[in-house]
């Protein structure tokens, strides 16, 4: 397997040290200031001298490389953008930190998804439906390294997926921005031109987003093990839980906990040097 370590911290004393970690094994370089080192197993003491350190590691067995990965599915709100649309929706409504609150909780795993979602929704009755044109325009950005990870990924014809428990207004849009080949969402009540405070139809949540990824693992004719999910909240653990490899982007700490790899520290393109040989 490979130690592959990576981030804006890293510097030459680092690997310097981790080297002697790894039986004074050399760095080999990838690109924007990642490297990996060929290890046979996880060495001890690694995570916690990278985590002390600020830098991004993982242990990856070898077999695993882009050249293996058939459908990549990501969360949408604080991972593949940078912001939670929902929070700065009710932002419009000066209800930015009552919905943040719930929103921070979800993601924690301290309130089931689904009613939280029907909670912070609820908030946003009457508000204009332009308010969600404003936060696409206004507020709404790729996350670093976002468009090189999609970009290289449709190079390699690793199809992409976009699950999220936000919104279609943005999902859509974003499927068409970026070129993803999927993206699933939940659907705003919109009456009249202002939002009625309720969402249509079940409730995308974490089950759901879970379930999307295998249907469309299977419609691609894929093994779980070609599948990676990319996710930052609680709700995306059981998506991460049905592919191959989750990786938690930024994420809570229950998230990183329980993914097989964490990036806490580069962006999305460093997902890219996890799998590169």
């Amino acid at each position: 397997m490979r130690l592959v370590i990576q981030g804006p911290a890293l510097g030459n004393h680092h690997l310097l040290h981790l080297s002697g970690m790894c039986d004074g094994k050399a760095a080999i370089e990838i690109e924007n200031n990642a490297h990996y080192f060929e290890v046979a197993s996880p060495v001890p003491g690694v995570a916690e001298y990278c985590e002390s350190a600020g830098i991004d590691y993982a242990f990856v067995p070898n077999v695993l490389t882009l050249n293996d990965i058939g459908l990549v599915v990501m969360d949408m709100d604080s991972t593949l953008i940078n912001i939670e649309c929902i929070d700065e929706i009710a932002d419009m409504q000066g209800l930015k930190p009552q919905v943040a609150a719930i929103t921070e909780s979800a993601m924690r795993g301290e309130i089931e998804f689904a009613e939280s979602l029907r909670r912070r929704v609820a908030l946003l009755e009457g508000l204009d439906e332009s308010a969600l044109q404003r936060v696409y325009d206004e507020r709404l950005q790729l996350n670093p390294g976002a468009q090189k990870l999609l970009d290289t990924l449709k190079t390699h014809g690793i199809k992409t997926m976009l699950v999220s428990g936000g919104f279609t207004f943005f999902t859509d849009r974003l499927k068409t921005l970026v070129g993803l080949d999927h993206a699933y969402s939940n659907q705003l009540e919109i009456v009249d031109g202002k939002l009625t405070g309720k969402v249509l139809g079940k409730i995308l949540d974490a089950q759901g987003k879970a379930d999307w990824l295998i249907r469309v693992r299977d419609e691609l004719g894929l093994r779980r093990d070609q599948v990676i999910a990319i996710g930052d909240g609680a709700n995306d653990l059981k998506m991460m839980d049905a592919a191959g490899a989750g990786i938690a982007y930024h994420a809570k700490p229950v998230v990183r906990a329980q993914a097989t790899y964490a990036i806490s520290h580069t962006g999305l393109d460093g997902v890219l040097n996890l799998f590169s040989l």
